[in-house]
């Protein structure tokens, strides 16, 4: 497959930033048995990254601006394009020695998300997105999957953890969830959850309390691939916002229906029943 140049740019960056953390991945692997434990390694390991990504972006394009989890914002000459990176999404996979993490670069234009790239060192797999140009894993084209029922579907979703999310809401969702689906699963790379929706691999995937740089790339690439993306409450998609449920049309819609039955089921203090269960009722 022939990248634009802006792919191109995208792809060996994120690439490089990968043979880093493949490294340092290793040794933290080997830091395990420490008495001390990596997690200070961790986090010089997603400095470099972020370092690596910085630089190499900034080379190619001196103008535009950064939204970055380490650096924060970095202002451009030119008002109208922004990279929005996240240089380890899945942190606490990385620390615990968990092949589940990657690298997010997106292109914002004018506001608007145009390209993504997700890539998981530790599989090789690379996602790749530009606005009307389809979705791609390593060179090849990827479709969400085609999956119309919940009861048929595995969906992803990420669970609130110590001192973050809000539990009690996380609970009501899950229960509904739970009670209309084949599966849930929480892989801890909300970027990467994205790119399976997208793959095929997630039929849906939901999550509330990420950060711009979790959304930015997985959203465009479930969109090329066929998907729908919105809020949990089935609002128009804003990545600054947080929130995002996504899968083929009929399992987001289905989602975003579940999601309001939980939430309004939470807000009322009342227990969760599924449809299914009431009819046995």
């Amino acid at each position: 497959m022939a990248r634009s140049a802006l792919m191109n740019v995208m792809t060996q960056t994120a690439m490089k930033a990968g043979r880093s953390l493949t490294r340092d991945f290793g040794e933290v692997q080997n830091l395990q048995v420490s008495m001390k434990g990596p997690a200070d390694f961790v986090s010089q390991a997603d400095r470099k990254a972020e370092e690596i990504v910085y630089q190499e972006l900034a080379r190619a394009r001196p103008d535009w601006g950064f939204l970055m989890e380490e650096r924060g914002a970095v202002e451009g000459k030119d008002p109208q394009h922004r990279w929005i990176v996240d240089p380890l999404d899945g942190t606490t996979n990385f620390l615990h020695g968990i092949p589940q993490f990657a690298i997010s670069i997106a292109l914002e234009r004018d506001g608007q998300i145009v390209a993504g790239v997700v890539f998981n060192p530790a599989t090789d797999e690379l996602y790749t997105a530009e606005r009307g140009g389809g979705a791609f894993l390593n060179d090849r084209r990827i479709r969400v999957a085609a999956r119309s029922k919940l009861p048929e579907c595995v969906i992803g979703t990420g669970m609130p953890f110590l001192g973050h999310g809000d539990h009690a809401r996380f609970l009501f969702e899950a229960r509904q969830m739970m009670g209309e689906t084949a599966g849930l699963r929480r892989m801890g790379a909300a970027s990467l959850d994205l790119a399976y929706v997208a793959a095929g691999r997630f039929d849906g995937f939901w999550e509330h309390g990420l950060q711009p740089w979790d959304l930015a790339a997985g959203s465009i690439l479930v969109r090329e691939a066929g998907g729908f993306v919105t809020h949990t409450d089935g609002s128009k998609f804003e990545f600054v916002q947080g929130d995002i449920v996504c899968g083929n049309e009929l399992v987001h819609k289905a989602l975003v229906a579940e999601l309001k039955t939980a939430n309004a089921a939470f807000r009322g203090g009342a227990k969760v029943a599924s449809p299914a269960a009431a009819a046995v009722e």
